[in-house]
């Protein structure tokens, strides 16, 4: 009997396959981009905005730091040099750091590890990215009609009466785009409350959506105070009521308490998505549990609770009292021990485990040493007697871009490595992304450790001209500059490359745990198949875990 091979029949077109699409596929239009309520793509909308708004706020870093190469001011008049490093804080910090893992990795992750099709509220997070894009046309328009020349705390009484340039175009973006962080830490804290997949209890979440937690606790309660601050300063500026303007009956001071309270919890909606992405990965590429869950998952909620308490230790020498100054010291030593917990449990986790030197590893390392090297430096700042001197110089400068640069974005790059091929179902060329991720880390380093020694020889920060003798330091700055530009830029080439080139990622390239690596790559419009049942912790590599993890 003779067999014969048969074509199978094509499958008839269904309507429900433009939904199972790919949705990267852009062949649908743009209106159905601008009009999406699926949580990945709205992800991707804002990663291409914050790299957008990344890449101008680091054209601002580039002239300041060309300024500063040699000791006159010689490129940038005063003015248009205070203007470029005020620009430069704003972006990067409303328009970047704070959107930047929440937004995108956030925003992509969080249905995905609890076992969800979407967010809470679809719309609302839709709502929440055209928020963001109207504060950052006002952000542009502010660039575009002359800039702001107060730095990006807005210090009054320089902000509502003195300053010569958009102060209430560049403090009218902040406002709005605070109002999409509340929109996106709102739906955060919804959505794990109520969409978790049967079985998936609180200590069986990862450790990212932990950190996201917290952060959206810090969203939802301290950037209503920003709104208010500047709403405040606008009617002082507009309406010349007396608040803040010593000469109408204000107090400047209280404009610092107000802006700090919000403005030092700030920094923990930058650090702590970034500390959750650390949590990944560290486990993941030690193929081991995460050492002390428990402990870590709380650590995250202490520091957002602790954050809200260490406010006055920015004004230390702004009149403030003593006393005020000695316990608010004291509650800055404190807030240290949540962030110390992470780095000794990452450290434990790391003894012994089967360690790989991938990407993203690469990145957890480097996060690992210059987080530390920040936080060590922040206590410095937290003391009375050293801040007073060190307060107005480049050791402040250090120590802030050692945790925000050395530790948020090396962090949202590791994430980006991580979890790309899930995002894209691509790979990427690992020999270009290893060099990147060593150039950065070299960068960085030449860049910012000179101004600690520039801070510690008293060298003022905001000024565009200094003393002859502070020249290398600040030419050895400049040149590490140029040496993160680039390491910046090559990341950005080869994942653009990698979304037609590179080669097919499976379901888990990584062989990790989690939900999010149970389904394809990229997942379906519908995130899972069916409805994911979670029986076990988080993070098990093997039998013996099981058995030993409760």
């Amino acid at each position: 009997m003779t067999t014969v091979a048969v074509e199978p029949r094509p499958q008839p077109f269904e309507p429900r396959s433009i939904k199972r699409a790919d949705y990267l596929n852009i062949s649908y239009g743009v209106r159905s981009w601008l009009l999406t309520l699926d949580h990945k793509r709205i992800a991707i909308l804002y990663l291409i905005s914050i790299s957008i708004f990344f890449f101008v706020g680091g054209v601002f870093a580039a002239v300041v730091r060309l300024e500063l190469a040699t000791p006159k001011g010689d490129l940038l008049q005063s003015d248009t040099y205070n203007k470029m490093f005020t620009l430069h804080g704003v972006v990067m910090l409303f328009f970047f750091l704070i959107p930047a893992i929440p937004a995108t990795l956030g925003n992509f992750l969080v249905p995905l590890m609890i076992g969800a099709k979407d967010l809470a509220f679809p719309r609302l997070n839709l709502m929440s990215w055209y928020v963001f894009m109207i504060a950052g046309m006002f952000g542009i328009y502010t660039m575009l009609a002359g800039g702001v020349d107060t730095g990006w705390t807005f210090y009054t009484p320089l902000s509502p009466k003195y300053a010569n340039s958009q102060v209430m175009t560049a403090a009218l973006a902040a406002l709005i785009a605070g109002f999409s962080s509340i929109l996106t830490g709102l739906n955060f804290m919804v959505t794990i409350h109520k969409m978790r997949a049967p079985g998936l209890t609180w200590f069986r979440l990862p450790l990212f959506v932990w950190s996201q937690y917290a952060t959206s606790l810090i969203q939802i309660l301290g950037t209503p105070v920003l709104a208010v601050t500047i709403l405040l300063v606008a009617a002082e500026r507009m309406l010349h009521i007396g608040i803040f303007d010593p000469a109408l009956g204000g107090d400047p001071v209280l404009f610092q308490h107000l802006f700090w309270f919000y403005s030092h919890p700030a920094v923990y909606i930058m650090i702590l998505p970034a500390m959750g992405v650390i949590s990944e990965l560290v486990t993941t590429f030690a193929k081991k549990v995460i050492f002390g869950y428990s402990f870590i998952a709380f650590s995250s909620v202490a520091i957002a609770v602790l954050g809200f308490l260490v406010w006055g230790h920015h004004m230390f020498v702004s009149s403030q009292s003593p006393y005020a100054g000695l316990i608010f010291s004291f509650l800055s030593m404190l807030v240290a021990i949540p962030s110390a917990i992470k780095v000794f449990n990452w450290t434990a986790t790391l003894w012994r485990g089967s360690v790989s030197w991938d990407t993203p590893m690469l990145y957890a390392f480097g996060f690992i040493g210059l987080f530390t090297i920040g936080g060590l430096t922040g206590l410095f700042l937290a003391c009375l007697a050293t801040d007073v001197h060190l307060t107005h110089t480049y050791f402040v400068v250090a120590h802030f871009h050692y945790i925000m640069v050395g530790g948020a974005i090396m962090a949202y790059l590791g994430g980006l490595h991580y979890w790309w091929p899930k995002i894209t179902g691509r790979m990427y060329p690992e020999f270009w992304a290893k060099f990147a991720a060593i150039i950065i880390f070299v960068g960085f380093n030449l860049t910012f450790f000179p101004q600690f020694v520039l801070g510690y020889q008293g060298m003022p920060r905001r000024y565009h001209e200094y003393p002859a003798e502070f020249q290398v330091l600040n030419v050895m700055s400049t040149a590490g500059a140029s040496i993160l530009a680039v390491g910046y830029i090559i990341p950005a080439v080869y994942f653009i490359w990698s979304m037609k080139y590179a080669k097919v990622a499976g379901r888990n390239p990584w062989g990790a745990t989690g939900l999010e690596w149970s389904t394809t790559s990229p997942p379906p419009a519908d995130n899972f198949e069916k409805t994911p049942i979670v029986s076990l912790p988080p993070y098990i590599y093997s039998k013996e875990e099981a058995t030993v993890v409760p």
